[in-house]
């Protein structure tokens, strides 16, 4: 029982976050700048069109969020939240080395650990994924 606990408090942690970073890009909410504001920023470090980028990166962010903290179709949760954190390391925090206080990319490899590490564990007893297995 205590590793279903520990798997569900890591995911709905994780996961609420993530739901929270897609809403940001999508909506605007949580201080997000929504998805014109967001797709400025990213056309400016190289990805374009920025608008769609942003609203991708948001429903991704969002829908793997969601998926996480519930624990339905882990392995996809975990693979969409592992993904934007390989794109913010190469993208963003890669150049500057691993430890957060240079903003690199320690905190994003840490969250690929989590995502990766769930997603080949599975979501645990409290989860969605075990209710319909």
């Amino acid at each position: 029982m205590s590793i279903a606990i520990g798997l569900l408090i890591i995911r709905v942690i994780v996961g609420v976050l993530f739901i929270g970073h897609g809403a940001q890009k999508l909506f605007g909410w949580f201080g997000g700048y929504g998805p014109k504001g967001t797709g400025g920023w990213l056309e400016s470090i190289g990805l374009k069109p920025g608008v769609v980028m942003a609203v991708l990166a948001g429903l991704a962010e969002l829908l793997g969020g969601l998926l996480f903290a519930i624990g339905l179709l882990t392995p996809l949760a975990g693979a969409l939240i592992a993904l934007m954190m390989v794109g913010a390391i190469v993208k963003v925090h890669g150049a500057n080395g691993i430890w957060a206080t240079a903003n690199g990319y320690e905190y994003n490899l840490v969250l690929i650990a989590v995502a990766v590490g769930v997603a080949l564990t599975g979501a645990g007893a409290y989860s969605v994924d075990a209710l319909l297995s």
